[in-house]
């Protein structure tokens, strides 16, 4: 199944961030692209989500630096540019290896594409590996830990309802039940022709 190979590669970036656990840390993807796309995908994009998870932790900080503060927002702008692009990346593998499929008569489209359910994959495996630290802190209260081991059930059981539904989605489109219509993400706020505020800067 797709999500068994996803879910370990997930589990594998996230391991690997944390050896280190800073956000600086250079990347190195340890899928080759050439041999094998789909895992490069994959690591790269909860790579991208490992960082972000953090950056959004740091600038929770009440004591941060204003200025700090900014370049951290600029940089968790940049992230989620990151993130969108992976998550088209992802699903153009996906549009490329099913291209040849018929669709048949009557087939329906999802909600939403392949890889946008990867993505809240990705975001699961980060939430679950925290979760995990935070029932198993020694320096927490047994009250702390045992609220985080309900939640940390709840969330293995979203991770196979999740990965079940993804791995249905994909064999339905695999067999032409269901079809992918990809909409490319139209964000304005980051282009100075549709955000007001940058086009009035060039001016």
């Amino acid at each position: 199944m797709f999500t068994e190979k996803a879910n370990a590669i997930f589990k594998e970036a996230i391991d690997t961030y944390h050896l280190v656990n800073t956000v600086d840390q250079p990347f190195i993807n340890k899928y080759d692209k050439s041999e094998d796309l789909l895992g490069h995908l994959l690591y790269r994009k909860c790579w991208i989500d490992t960082v972000q998870w953090h950056y959004e932790d740091i600038i929770r900080d009440p004591q941060i630096d204003p200025v700090a503060a900014l370049t951290l927002k600029r940089k968790i702008d940049a992230s989620n540019q990151d993130r969108t692009d992976m998550v088209e990346y992802i699903d153009s593998y996906f549009l490329e290896k099913y291209n040849s499929v018929e669709v048949k008569e009557g087939a329906t489209i999802n909600t939403e594409s392949p890889a946008w359910g990867v993505d809240r994959l990705s975001i699961l495996a980060l939430k679950v590996y925290h979760m995990d630290e935070e029932a198993t802190r020694t320096d927490a209260s047994d009250a702390h830990r045992a609220a985080c081991k309900t939640k940390l059930d709840i969330l293995l059981e979203q991770r196979v309802d999740l990965s079940t539904a993804i791995d249905t989605l994909l064999e339905d489109i695999s067999k032409g039940d269901k079809y992918m219509k990809v909409y490319k993400q139209m964000k304005m706020y980051n282009d100075d022709e549709l955000n007001p505020v940058l086009r009035n800067i060039k001016k």
